[in-house]
């Protein structure tokens, strides 16, 4: 079926075809009527293809080019969500209506979805002229004893239809999960569609004060859970993918802990989950934790809790912090029931040290003074040492002798990336920037700590431990609000 943007441009190619070129000699009409048909066509179908606001489709008669929803269907919709957040219906009931446009959001297709989320963007906005009106009768009132009730109102004013519509949608039993996976659909198009800000920044508001720590339950999560949570650890886990029951079973041994926080209106799904191991020291590989085989440890010699994997499971979360909250209340559960418990400290990748050090490998080798270019470049056998020849030779970084200078290399880049570099004042690395953030610091770089094809392509198989040192979290975020990354003197001692 020919499309109406094709059409357009055939009737007005043939219209064109029509009319004199003025101005041209005879044999130059044809070619300059060519380019003006092409110019008008573009012209034509920019026009067409240009979406409309649902103001204007709410007023159409007829649909337009890729427009999911007819005018007369978006009209309809438009009641349905009208009739949600009516003045004269009760929270209950318009939870009842708030289902009924779930239900049919169920079955619409992705663009008719996306029809939805521009009226809720555009028809459900604050009223500019009773902000505006709010607004400047509060800064009329600043410092006068009308100035909290200026403020009451211009709180009020803040308020939009869509916050109290969307609550709406939280009061049926499935509503949080719908509006969690709602957004969760509708984060990887913000970048293309700017219109659909508004109502990303409403629920990111909303689930930060729904889904605060106060209101949040620290499961544990162990061999005798329900088959169905297992389930769901096995699906979430983002950091060490599990290989098959036993590998579940054995993160769920004697010498492990699992725990995450659930949230009462979504009770059997975990928000995210840490894993655990107890030993007797820190963890140096992933290798051990993750044996199958391997005997558990002695608890009564465990002294040291190895923070290994930690997942946030839901997308639609993107924005509302639960790992700061999270590591506190582990390690108080943790040092309750083990009270030998005294380093609490991470296993964690560094998953963007791989691709950074490929972008700034050259200025790394700057840094060096000559007797280290020339050791480095006999080692490698590339005098002088080039940035692509660092590369190759770090193509097998487990073949690498422990006093190798390409080693020694990788390790001061590695230091170097998370304990110097920073972008608006935070860590580059995710993994670096989420532990710093809540008060680890780094503490030591492990050569081979996970020799995984997924290792060796993050961070060429290193790994570091960020340890939480209870007494000293609150000075490390300190010096992190200054711009300097908490470190070990042994991560120091490696900077260059």
């Amino acid at each position: 079926m020919n499309t109406a943007p094709e059409w357009i441009a055939r009737s007005v190619s043939r219209l064109r075809s029509t009319a004199p070129v003025a101005d041209k000699p005879a044999g130059d009409a044809k070619p300059a009527r060519a380019a003006a048909d092409k110019t008008n066509v573009t012209d034509v179908v920019a026009k067409v293809a240009a979406p409309r606001s649902t103001n204007e489709r709410l007023a159409a008669t007829l649909r337009r080019g890729q427009e999911a929803l007819s005018p007369r269907a978006l009209r309809r919709l438009l009641a349905d969500l009208q009739e949600v957040v009516a003045p004269q219906v009760s929270e209950i009931e318009g939870g009842r209506r708030a289902q009924g446009v779930a239900d049919w959001y169920a079955t619409a297709e992705p663009e008719e979805r996306r029809d939805m989320w521009l009226l809720l963007c555009e028809q459900f906005a604050p009223d500019a002229t009773r902000f505006k009106s709010a607004r400047q009768r509060y800064e009329a009132a600043a410092g006068t004893a009308e100035e909290g009730q200026a403020e009451i109102s211009l709180r009020r004013a803040l308020v939009s239809p869509r916050t109290r519509l969307l609550q709406r949608f939280a009061v049926f039993p499935e509503g949080m999960r719908f509006l969690v996976d709602m957004r969760a659909e509708l984060l990887p198009l913000l970048k293309s569609d700017k219109r659909l800000l508004a109502l990303d920044a409403e629920l990111e508001h909303l689930f930060t004060t729904w889904f605060d720590v106060a209101f949040l339950e620290l499961r544990r999560l162990s061999w005798d859970s329900p088959a169905s949570l297992i389930e769901k650890l096995i699906k979430y886990e983002a950091v060490h993918d599990i290989r098959s029951w036993a590998d579940v079973k054995n993160r769920l041994d004697s010498d492990r802990r699992c725990y995450g926080f659930f949230h009462p209106r979504l009770p059997n799904e975990p928000l995210i989950f840490v894993e655990v191991a107890l030993v007797d020291h820190i963890s140096a590989s992933i290798t051990p934790l993750l044996d199958e085989a391997a005997a558990p440890a002695d608890l009564a010699r465990a002294t040291t809790a190895i923070f290994y994997s930690i997942s946030n499971t839901q997308n639609g979360l993107r924005g509302v912090s639960f790992g700061d909250s999270l590591i506190k209340h582990v390690v108080e559960t943790l040092n309750a029931e083990f009270p030998r418990l005294r380093t609490f400290a991470t296993l964690s990748p560094i998953p963007g040290f791989r691709s950074w050090l490929g972008k700034h490998a050259a200025a790394m080798l700057e840094k060096l003074d000559d007797k280290r270019r020339a050791e480095l470049g006999r080692a490698g056998g590339f005098e002088p040492p080039q940035a692509a020849h660092l590369l190759t030779a770090l193509e097998k970084p487990l073949d690498l002798e422990p006093r190798s200078p390409v080693r020694q290399m990788l390790l001061e880049c590695a230091a170097h990336y998370l304990a110097r570099e920073l972008a608006e004042g935070k860590p580059v690395d995710p993994v670096a920037r989420f532990h710093l953030g809540n008060g680890a610091r780094v503490e030591r770089l492990n050569w081979g700590g996970d020799p995984s094809t997924k290792g060796l392509k993050q961070s060429y198989g290193l790994m570091v431990n960020y340890l939480y040192d209870l007494k000293r979290i609150d000075k490390h975020r300190g010096l992190l609000a200054q711009g300097k990354i908490p470190a070990s003197g042994d991560i120091e001692s490696l900077c260059r």
